[in-house]
């Protein structure tokens, strides 16, 4: 395959002032010169903008949209703007462990999309399964996907989190665009077109320490049951989508 040399972080913004600044330094620290960091801001109504704007770092592209979309679009569009090899995304509240760009890479070389391990701050503790109340952690995936992985998917019993994950540009064609019905867990949608198209890998290592707090885009506290029904029923939609474009790209 082609060597992989540039990196585009990409970030929806969103009122995201109490913690952008130093979620873009820990991101800034682990990348190269060659490599960019794009942010879309969705719209802010507080000093976001404003803080991206002042770091003075030439990797950084900023993006201002003109209207509100959610940060499932915003993503998209971060996306869509990327210009290097390889995307990682990233959200704009968390931590980057040190070295995430080098074990995120050297999966690639092997796995078109690939998402690691999260822990928790302030102390690293691991994630809970919302299911079962274990540890919960990527298990071990051969072949780039199964058909049990998806069912574990699309129980909630998958750690997929797009602050995570990353993917080669060869495989932007399978993600993007984004299914019109997906108004969430745009993460999901790109594990869901990885594992279909089998070219999903799990790094077993801590890519990422997340950061819990009121405001966070994605709730830590189970939902409610019609809501988990929707939720269910545009995963299904994902999946068939997902096969859909796979079969169309092959």
């Amino acid at each position: 395959m082609t060597q992989l040399e540039t990196v585009s972080v990409c970030i929806a913004a969103y009122n995201g002032e109490r913690f952008i600044a130093q979620q873009i330094r820990s991101i800034l620290d682990g990348l190269h010169p060659s490599d960019e960091v794009v942010v879309v801001d969705d719209r802010s109504t507080d000093r976001t903008v404003d803080i991206v704007a002042a770091v003075d770092d030439p990797r950084i592209r900023l993006i201002r949209q003109g209207e509100n979309r959610g940060y499932v679009r915003t993503f998209e569009a971060a996306i869509a703007a990327a210009a290097c090899d390889i995307v990682f995304l990233s959200d704009q509240d968390d931590e980057w462990t040190p070295g995430r760009r080098t074990l995120l890479v050297d999966a690639l070389r092997e796995s078109a999309i690939v998402a690691g391990d999260v822990v928790l701050m302030p102390d690293d503790s691991p994630l809970s399964s919302p299911l079962t109340g274990r540890t919960w952690r990527l298990a071990p995936l051969r072949g780039g996907g199964s058909l049990r992985n998806e069912i574990r998917l699309l129980m909630g019993d998958a750690p997929y989190y797009g602050c995570a994950m990353a993917f080669r540009r060869d495989a932007t064609a399978l993600v993007l665009p984004f299914p019109d019905f997906l108004v969430e867990s745009h993460d999901l949608w790109i594990a869901t077109v990885g594992n279909s198209a089998r070219v999903l890998g799990h790094v077993q290592a801590p890519v990422l320490r997340r950061r819990l707090h009121d405001t966070n885009a994605s709730s830590p506290r189970p939902r409610g049951v019609r809501q988990a029904l929707r939720s269910r029923w545009m995963l299904l939609r994902a999946w068939r989508e997902a096969v859909r474009r796979v079969r169309a790209l092959r």
